[in-house]
């Protein structure tokens, strides 16, 4: 659940992060940031999501638009409220540590992550572990959980939409979990989960997942199992039906990487990938998608097919989810609005054998009088843009209740 300005050496072995230090390598930069030159460390900025810098005008699939939200007069997207039990568990947590206490580590955890005194700008290279205490955990929790649980929420329901009953997992890896947001959002998409566990590296980190884990309505939740762990290109991963990796590659250095993603391929049937909305979160993403291809796995989402990528130059693939803020999200962030929009890339890929979706929609559909248009990618591995008039009323409605990410099976021109 991790933002992915800096490297965090608590996710590595120390064989790898003496290396990484001694190298004085890894991401970061220029690679990393995102078109204002702004490190992704939180969700989209105050103002406004639609308007803020960031957010550039939907040009479409061209250089530098991005295949994303934009001016188009398009369905907006739904607020994404926290499950009950989540919002209760983190409020729990979070009341034991005074708002006056944890403001100013929010401050300096987005300093430290952008390139502060926990990590040198440039390299990605974490000179002391950023998490160092419960205050720490406690503040990232509060300013990231939401977002990457609603992020998680909505790629891995896409997956779901497609593969139906094929993908049905009974157990949940969740590598570089943190504080769980991933389990949460999984045992909630499937009733099938029994056992979940959390790999991660920071101890004030495990506990605060294991407390919010406590408050969970669900069984699933309740009894997921944290276990230390450190990370390198060496990692043998414990088996499990379903292996989410989100928001982590970013952190690792680019030799861990590759072997991570190959290790839980190697380990589960369905393997998840998720990473910031940005140029450089995509081409991470894209490079995991094909490995995970070439291991024999299949894309339930968000791609409709299993072929090349068809966007192509300076453009990118992302999504959005719109999330709910609380009263102290808002103030922790210094934001006034009631929602933020956290940007995301991302790949399910399955042994199962889902049916693909038809078409999956890459922007807010454009609306006019009488007309939408769609910007698809398509089954057939093109990007295409689909005009639905309203004299075809069955899909013109659709059209207009269908939204960015959401599949258009409907392939007649």
């Amino acid at each position: 659940m991790r933002p992915v300005a800096a490297f965090q050496d608590r996710h590595l072995d120390p064989e790898t992060r003496e290396q990484q230090r001694r190298d004085q390598t890894g991401r970061s930069g220029p690679d990393d940031e995102d078109r204002t030159g702004s490190v992704h460390p939180t969700s989209q900025p105050e103002p406004d999501p639609a308007t803020a810098p960031d957010a550039e005008p939907d040009r479409g699939a061209g250089p530098g638009s991005g295949t994303g939200p934009g001016s188009g007069t398009g369905s907006v997207a739904a607020v994404t409220a926290l499950p009950d039990d989540l919002a209760r568990a983190l409020d729990a947590a979070l009341d034991r540590v005074p708002a006056s206490r944890l403001a100013p580590v929010v401050e300096r955890l987005i300093g430290d992550y952008r390139g502060g005194a926990g990590n040198v700008r440039g390299t990605g290279v974490a000179t002391a572990p950023i998490l160092r205490t419960d205050d720490d955990a406690a503040a990232y929790a509060a300013y990231r959980m939401p977002a990457t649980y609603t992020a998680l929420h909505e790629g891995l329901s896409r997956a779901a939409e497609v593969a139906g009953d094929c993908l049905a997992p009974r157990t949940h890896l969740d590598v570089a979990g943190g504080t769980g947001a991933a389990v949460w959002a999984a045992a909630r998409i499937w009733p099938t989960l029994v056992a979940a566990t959390v790999l991660e590296g920071s101890e004030p980190v495990i506990a605060l997942g294991r407390r919010l884990a406590t408050g969970a309505d669900g069984a699933t939740v309740r009894s997921a199992r944290w276990e230390p762990t450190l990370l390198g290109a060496a990692t043998v991963l414990p088996a499990a039906d379903l292996i989410t990796v989100s928001y982590v590659l970013g952190e690792l250095p680019e030799p861990v990487r590759d072997p991570l993603v190959d290790e839980a391929a190697r380990r589960a049937d369905t393997v998840a990938v998720f990473e910031p909305g940005t140029p450089a979160g995509y081409r991470r993403v894209l490079r995991a998608r094909a490995r995970l291809l070439d291991a024999g796995m299949s894309v339930a989402a968000p791609c409709p097919h299993d072929g090349a990528c068809p966007i192509t130059g300076e453009d990118w693939c992302h999504f959005a989810a719109r999330v709910d803020r609380t009263s102290r999200h808002r103030s922790l962030k210094g934001g006034t609005l009631s929602h933020e929009d956290e940007k995301f890339a991302y790949v399910v890929a399955t042994r199962a054998t889902p049916a693909h979706a038809g078409n999956r929609v890459l922007r807010h559909p454009l609306q006019r009088k009488g007309l939408v248009t769609l910007r698809l990618c398509s089954g057939e591995g093109a990007i295409t843009d689909r005009p639905v008039p309203k004299s075809r009323r069955e899909d013109y409605r659709a059209a207009r209740d269908t939204g960015w990410g959401d599949p258009w099976p409907q392939l007649d021109a």
